[in-house]
């Protein structure tokens, strides 16, 4: 496990576009943490990396927003309202694994379902400064091993 300690916004966005120059097609990123840990500015940080940070929005209520640049798929996933991982089969999420790069918010509910080879990254705030988020970061799989030690 790895653990980066972000002191604001420009940070967390700095370091997760860092992340996305690792990333290759089939990876899967599961983004955890209460509301306003940071997920979606995570995300904005790796879709930053091929200049499409200004096209983000929730996914909340559409569950998978699709970007591509210079033949790279990223896939924005928000799984918080469906109620288990049989509605995320219902809707074909699993056929989205292998087409590109995959970025789940609230990924722990359908965990039991993915691939054995993801990277799953926990947020967290500091209860004493607003600002400051804590992002713990747990491997599944060799590759996702060796990319965390390069961060």
């Amino acid at each position: 496990m790895k653990t980066f300690i972000s002191h604001s916004e420009e940070e967390t966005l700095a370091f997760s576009k860092n992340l996305a120059s690792y990333l290759q097609k089939g990876d899967i990123l599961i983004l955890c943490g209460d509301l306003g840990s940071g997920k979606t500015t995570f995300t904005k940080g790796i879709l930053s990396f091929w200049g499409l940070e200004s096209e983000i929005s929730s996914p909340t209520f559409t569950i998978v927003n699709e970007y591509s640049k210079n033949s790279t798929n990223i896939y924005h996933f928000d799984v918080y309202r469906l109620e288990d991982s049989d509605e995320f089969y219902a809707i074909g999420g699993e056929e989205y694994f292998d087409k590109g790069i995959c970025v789940i918010e609230w990924g722990e509910l359908i965990e039991n379902i993915l691939p054995k080879k993801y990277l799953k990254i926990s947020f967290s705030r500091d209860t004493n400064n607003e600002n400051i988020r804590k992002l713990n970061f747990i491997p599944y799989g060799e590759r996702f091993n060796k990319l965390i030690e390069n961060l």
